[in-house]
């Protein structure tokens, strides 16, 4: 599978008084990839949360900061589905500027009860996805 990408545009409120991008906001640049990436699959995380009682958390985020990136600069944030269970998913993400690698992330989410967040199955019509996706 090819990975998904989606631009971000730096803006001044993601810097440092240096206008470096504050470490940090790499994780919501990275957040907004997922939430497209599951938007382009055909799933709103409202809607999932309304209709099917789930949400997808962070489990675990292992982040390598490679290159710093600066105000106003246009970047690419990839996501790409790496493994998937009932009731959790692997991602791989980066974030780059042209073919120069920033940062690159090894993300894990787990599906839970919107109420409780307690583990839950992943929907079938999102495993579907994940299944046609990931050939």
């Amino acid at each position: 599978m090819s990975a998904f990408t989606v631009p971000v545009r730096v803006y001044y409120e993601d810097t440092d008084a240096g206008g470096v991008v504050y470490y940090a906001n790499y994780l919501r640049f990275m957040e907004r990839g997922r939430t497209e990436w599951l938007r382009h699959l055909g799933f709103e995380q409202d809607q999932l949360s309304r209709d099917e009682g789930v949400v997808f958390a962070v489990r675990s985020a292992n982040v390598e900061f490679i290159k710093a990136a600066r105000f106003n600069e246009q970047l690419e944030v990839s996501v790409e589905l790496v493994k998937y269970g009932k009731a959790s998913v692997n991602l791989q993400q980066h974030i780059h500027r042209g073919n120069e690698v920033l940062c690159s992330g090894d993300i894990r989410l787990a599906c839970v009860d919107a109420d409780s967040f307690r583990p839950k199955a992943i929907p079938a019509a999102i495993m579907e996805k994940f299944r046609i996706t990931n050939g």
